[in-house]
């Protein structure tokens, strides 16, 4: 019996896929425009979650945001039109990844800068181990080792 559960939960995870937000009335009939539209949507930051595209949030600004993307490639924006027609109302902040510019300097080269920081800290560390080993024991305490070690034997 204690198998069971085990399995059920395996089976249930097998089951499950990914929920979006979508709605039917949003799906344009043109297959090409809508995927195009969810493969925007997926790089668009929602303003409510702040961590969730807003091809997976259901709040309501998020709705009003995919439909806005369907209308503009409707009217036959291209996608850098429609990215840059939302970075100029909303800001870099509604998209995932922003792009690279001098604003934005910082946020990209932050894990790069803490990898640094963390390599150097590491030499540091090895180099101050290496001058601690380095000191040499007094004869007297060369003694009292030798002692203990034999003693451990």
């Amino acid at each position: 019996m204690r198998w069971l559960a085990p399995i059920m939960l395996f089976l249930a995870l097998l089951g499950a896929t990914p929920a979006f937000a979508v709605q039917p009335d949003e799906i344009l009939k043109d297959p090409v425009l809508e995927a195009r539209a969810r493969a925007l949507s997926q790089e668009l930051r929602c303003m409510v979650c702040q961590n969730q595209s807003i091809d997976d949030s259901d709040a309501p600004l998020a709705r009003d945001l995919r439909i806005l993307v369907r209308e503009r490639l409707v009217a036959g924006d291209s996608d850098a039109q429609l990215t840059d027609f939302l970075v100029a109302r909303y800001g870099e902040f509604v998209l995932l990844r922003p792009r690279l510019s001098w604003h934005t300097a910082l946020l990209w080269s932050a894990p790069f800068v803490v990898v640094l920081i963390g390599a150097i800290g590491f030499v540091a560390a090895g180099r101050r181990a290496r001058v601690a080993g380095a000191e040499h024991l007094s004869p007297e305490e060369e003694a009292r080792v030798a002692a203990l070690i034999e003693r451990i034997e």
